[in-house]
């Protein structure tokens, strides 16, 4: 039996109501994975720019009195990306310093010129980091209010009531039959889009540093004592 007018309209109805669900829960899909990516890219500049500026200061300072009041000195309440096999590590020596320009004429000058260079990249890390932190939380929550305004307005179960109603002699939705009640609600759960994880439980939140320029004596201080307990153990790959 042909389908009568009735007929072709509800399906043309429920096919609206449905590319336009799907539509855009797509969107805020890749909306998701866009921003996915974006902390992928963050855990990139923790790994490197940042942790590797930090661990070479680590290093250059080598005890844990010197470490702990560069920390304070820098306003940094813990010690992010420590451990103690660091400072004795050959190979990761080797490794964050690798490329690293080397400036002065002596080695005690190239050891604070390191250090000093270190604290400065790890500032500017720092700014960037946070500055990119916040965008990506104001995104987060940017798309939890629009799958929270998605849930309201494509509530499934409601969708499937109004289908049911409609006048016609299948209620489908797609290929699907509507369900019930009850396994409209089961349906809903199953296909609710899940919100974002806040930024702060996939990157660690850091602290504004204090400026290099403010921070350049208290520096001088450490780099004065470090040299003086342990300079004679950098030789060769770090001063040059």
């Amino acid at each position: 039996m042909q389908p009568g007018i009735e007929d072709i309209l509800a399906f043309e109805v429920k096919k609206e109501i449905a590319d336009r669900y799907f539509g855009f829960r797509k969107l805020i899909e890749d909306d998701k994975l866009a921003l996915d990516e974006r902390v992928r890219c963050q855990i990139l500049l923790l790994e490197r720019k940042l942790s590797y500026s930090l661990i070479r200061i680590y290093i250059l300072l080598r005890d844990e009195e010197l470490i702990q009041a560069f920390l304070a000195a820098a306003g940094l309440e813990e010690k992010i990306f420590f451990d103690p096999y660091i400072t004795e590590s050959p190979t990761l020596r080797s490794h964050v310093f690798e490329g690293v320009r080397r400036r002065g004429l002596t080695r005690a000058g190239r050891f604070a010129n390191l250090l000093l260079d270190s604290y400065e990249t790890l500032v500017e890390a720092v700014n960037e980091y946070r500055a990119q932190w916040g965008e990506l939380a104001e995104d987060a929550a940017l798309i939890n209010d629009t799958i929270r305004h998605f849930h309201h307005k494509h509530d499934i179960v409601n969708i499937m009531s109004f289908i049911r109603n409609l006048n016609t002699t299948e209620c489908t939705l797609g290929n699907g039959v509507v369900p019930e009640h009850g396994m409209a609600d089961c349906l809903a759960r199953g296909m609710a889009v899940e919100y974002q994880k806040p930024i702060e439980q996939l990157l660690p939140i850091i602290p504004p540093l204090v400026p290099a320029a403010k921070i350049r004596p208290a520096l001088r201080k450490l780099v004065d004592r470090a040299w003086k307990r342990h300079g004679h153990l950098f030789r060769g790959e770090i001063l040059g």
